[in-house]
């Protein structure tokens, strides 16, 4: 694959090592624009605007620290390892803060259920995993070979850190626990996948020889430290594994609860929104004038239709949310635990 030389190496941690000190020229860029990068990542998902919330992960300094501490991985320079997993567990942290912050002030009436924003980031699933494998790998091979660092602005709308960390904010402050946690989950998915293809893309490179020839503190590497890295991976894929599987569960449950929840609305001249399904409950949309059908028909219709085993939750555009667990006839209103 080739090797780069002392002066490329000083240049990478030059670039990825961020300085301990909070009045240094390296830590106060960082901060700064992580806040920056935090109020517009917020403020898209709010907005459900797709432009501001890539325009976050454009400013989002994320990536560095991340990458700064597959390097000092491979330097097997604890201090800066350290320093970097302080760095990126602190940022999370003051995003999520941030999130909440602009979800008190600004959350809307329906708890973010018909926000395209959140609902993209609170389902990761393996596929997530692999854009952010190839994403990671070559964030690290931009940043070894500056003939391509063109590419750099591309990684970062790719690669998904402060957008999903916003979004579980957001989603703590309307009390969507189980959603926040997926929408962490992203995070982490994405924080391990690029900590591990940085990891051997500089092994690759031979960067600790050219750390060495350049001065730079260079400590024995073991092969436990890639195992440790690639047990991190395994451990964000079982939860992803998990998830894929519920999100093909629930592309079922909603396709076999369409053709019934038309016949439905039908009987009313009413119309069928939207049918969806999350973590095994339906979320069915429906508008139309006065009087509207009784819900719970519709309950008895997906008992019959073998889809007993799903709760409902009926959203009428414009009206009430109607509850109807699984198991029962009888529907509730204003009812809508999103989890």
């Amino acid at each position: 694959m080739g090797s780069v030389d002392g002066a490329a190496a000083r240049r990478m941690a030059d670039a990825l090592f961020i300085e301990g000190a909070w009045r240094s020229r390296s830590a106060s860029r960082f901060w700064v624009l992580l806040v920056l990068a935090a109020v517009i990542a917020s403020a898209g998902v709010v907005g459900d605007s797709t432009a501001t919330v890539i325009g976050a992960m454009i400013v989002a300094p994320l990536m560095t620290p991340i990458l700064g501490t597959a390097l000092a991985l491979v330097l097997a320079d604890r201090t800066h390892v350290v320093r970097g997993a302080l760095l990126v567990l602190g940022g999370a942290v003051a995003v999520v803060a941030i999130g909440m912050l602009l979800g008190w002030i600004a959350a809307p009436p329906d708890d973010f259920a018909s926000n395209s924003q959140v609902s993209s980031r609170i389902s990761p699933r393996l596929i997530d995993l692999l854009a952010a494998l190839a994403t990671g790998t070559v964030g690290a091979f931009a940043l070894v070979r500056t003939d391509i660092s063109d590419t750099l602005p591309g990684v970062a709308i790719a690669i998904s850190l402060v957008p999903p960390l916003a979004v579980t904010g957001l989603l703590l402050t309307v009390g969507r626990y189980h959603d926040a946690g997926e929408s962490a989950l992203l995070f982490a998915t994405n924080v391990a996948a690029i900590v591990a293809t940085g990891t051997l893309v500089f092994l690759a490179f031979r960067v600790r020889d050219a750390a060495r020839a350049a001065g730079l503190v260079v400590g024995a590497f073991h092969g436990r430290t890639l195992v440790a890295v690639g047990a991190v991976v395994l451990l964000v894929t079982v939860p992803l594994t998990t998830g894929t599987l519920a999100v093909a569960r629930d592309r079922t449950l909603a396709a076999d609860a369409r053709p019934v929840a038309d016949r439905w609305a039908s009987a009313g001249a009413w119309q069928i929104a939207s049918v969806e399904a999350r973590n095994g409950v339906l979320l069915v949309g429906v508008l139309g004038l006065p009087p509207q059908p009784a819900p719970t028909a519709l309950r008895v219709a997906l008992d019959r239709a073998g889809l007993g085993d799903a709760d409902l939750q009926l959203r009428l555009v414009g009206g009430r949310t109607h509850w109807c667990p699984a198991g029962t006839t009888t529907c509730t209103i204003e009812q809508t635990p999103t989890g």
